[in-house]
């Protein structure tokens, strides 16, 4: 305090403790917890992290329900597994079934129906999606044919597959034994020989997927500009030309889809032949698939651990076959800017 005249100044130095207290008196109730729950909302409302929060219930049930069971069957493939019981064998089970000729049976059966279905459902869907998408035609006849092909897909293949065993049977009275005694052939054991049996396989992909692959094609279709059809058309290119000009080169992202997925198809194909041949043991492994095989190790002899082993090339096999057609078409290939 100092005196000047009748004036007096007072001069009041606040301690740094009782600066604390004040502003914890004037800070507002609930205060205390809104920095976490800021750090929280700007984590939460990150452009950078939203997307992640976004796939994360993907990438769990990824997790759980794949990379798990798969690097499980990794282990169990250099196992015995018997009763709960599982020895370490190392790669016993990979030689047995290198030296096991049913497996190669098998793996050729699998191979050769994957690439005759890829010669069936890529082309005969890619044709019929061009003609639906063509501009003569009603848009009521063109619905109504999509819904119709569509169908099969709808439709159980434990229905479709006793279908087409009895369209298939041996007897005069079967529906293709009638169609081939038309044109003047004897009656034919469809189920009995190897070739016959893989047309009724091929003929049932055929009737169950050809609808499903034309539907993507008819998408990517119609995701091609009009405007390159019209400039064709102005240089006098005909429907023929676009399509094999424009359509086709268009439809490339379509077409590799289609492929990596008729590929795992045709590999993972077990169902329809287990139908057809009312069971596992078709004649002389005529409709053994890969997974049938795996199938009858690991379920009907109980060899869980030859089963792994067999899992685990097949699926090297479809990454193989599928990276190798997508480097080749060039989809790894970054675009240039």
């Amino acid at each position: 305090m100092c005196r000047r005249g009748r004036r007096i100044f007072s001069i009041d130095v606040e301690s740094p403790q009782r600066s604390t207290l004040t502003e914890e008196r004037r800070r507002p109730r609930g205060a205390e917890g809104r920095g976490g729950s800021d750090h929280v909302k700007r984590i939460l409302y990150s452009q950078k992290l939203a997307p992640y929060f976004f796939i994360m219930p993907f990438l769990i049930t990824l997790a759980i329900f794949w990379l798990v069971p798969l690097l499980r069957s990794f282990v169990m493939s250099t196992q015995e597994v018997l009763y709960g019981e599982a020895t370490s064998v190392g790669m016993k089970n990979y030689q047995q079934m290198w030296n096991d000729r049913v497996f190669w049976q098998a793996m050729f059966n699998s191979l050769r129906y994957m690439v005759l279905t890829l010669l069936l459902l890529i082309p005969i869907p890619m044709a019929l999606a061009a003609i639906t998408n063509a501009k003569f035609g009603g848009e009521r006849f063109k619905n109504i044919f999509k819904s119709t092909m569509f169908v099969p897909a709808l439709t159980s293949v434990v229905v479709a597959g006793i279908i087409f065993r009895l369209m298939f049977a041996e007897s005069e009275s079967a529906l293709m034994n009638q169609v081939v005694g038309f044109f003047g052939f004897g009656p034919v054991r469809w189920l009995r020989e190897d070739i016959p049996g893989l047309v009724a396989l091929l003929l049932l992909a055929l009737w169950r997927w050809t609808g499903v692959n034309m539907m993507y094609f008819l998408a990517g279709m119609q995701s091609i500009s009009k405007d390159y059809y019209e400039a064709a058309s102005l240089d006098g290119a005909g429907k023929v030309a676009q399509f094999f000009r424009i359509t086709i080169p268009n439809l490339k992202p379509t077409i590799v889809y289609v492929t990596t997925i008729s590929v795992y198809g045709g590999l993972a194909m077990f169902l329809e032949s287990f139908m057809l041949y009312a069971g596992n043991q078709s004649p002389n492994n005529q409709g053994l698939t890969i997974v049938g095989y795996l199938y009858r190790k690991g379920i009907e002899e109980n060899n869980l651990g030859f089963a792994s082993a067999v899992g685990v090339v097949l699926l090297a096999l479809i990454m193989i076959i599928n990276i190798t057609q997508l480097t080749a078409s060039g989809m790894f290939r970054k675009e240039a800017r």
